[in-house]
């Protein structure tokens, strides 16, 4: 059976235009997958702590040594690693803040990248072992930045996923959000367009 893992990561918990069009896309990946299991990570309700001293002690400290805390920390962490391992298509929805991705997305891979995990170094550099898997983004941006300088965001989530072995990334962009209503429509036209073709 095919598992779908939809990851929300919009700091808005109503009305984000990348939730809604993952939502479609996910829709979408069920009809061409019958009887799909579907399993969604809202990173707005169920947030994740930045990276400090606490979860960087958890994390590094090996597991027969960890505090109570510690342990819990790095329990979070692998369960969010297995539930990215089941999944075979994994939908992410990622708009576009500040030229970045949300920092919920951000918390988020910083505890799925874990050496010897999630990757692991040897001589010839890192090698991801989060593999086998279909990855669709869709980034929801207010403004137009694809094949612009601007456009940190797709060049660093190709970077991140491919690091950890995620290398078939489909990459789905609503575009112009915020520059008026004609556009906001032809940038949702244009995404629901890139789904129904997936």
């Amino acid at each position: 059976m095919t598992t779908i893992l939809q990851i929300n990561s919009a700091a808005r918990s109503q009305g984000a235009n990348s939730t809604m069009l993952v939502n479609e896309l996910t829709a979408k990946l069920q009809q061409s997958n019958p009887g799909a299991q579907v399993v969604v990570r809202n990173l707005q309700a169920e947030p994740l702590p930045h990276l400090d001293d606490a979860v960087l002690g958890a994390f590094f400290t090996p597991a027969e040594q960890r505090t109570p805390e510690q342990a819990e920390i790095a329990a979070r962490s692998e369960a969010l690693i297995a539930e990215l391992q089941a999944a075979d298509i994994v939908v992410i929805g990622a708009p576009m803040y500040n030229f970045g991705i949300s920092s919920q997305l951000k918390t988020y891979f910083d505890f799925i990248a874990r050496a010897g995990i999630t990757f692991r170094y040897t001589e010839n550099g890192p090698v991801g072992l989060v593999t086998g898997k279909k990855v669709h983004v869709v980034s929801a941006r207010g403004g137009k930045y694809i094949g612009t300088p601007n456009d940190s965001q797709t060049p660093y989530l190709k970077s991140f996923l491919g690091f950890l072995g995620m290398t078939d990334v489909n990459f789905i962009y609503a575009e112009g959000l915020n520059l008026g209503p004609d556009a906001a429509s032809a940038a949702l036209s244009n995404a629901r367009e890139a789904i129904a073709a997936v």
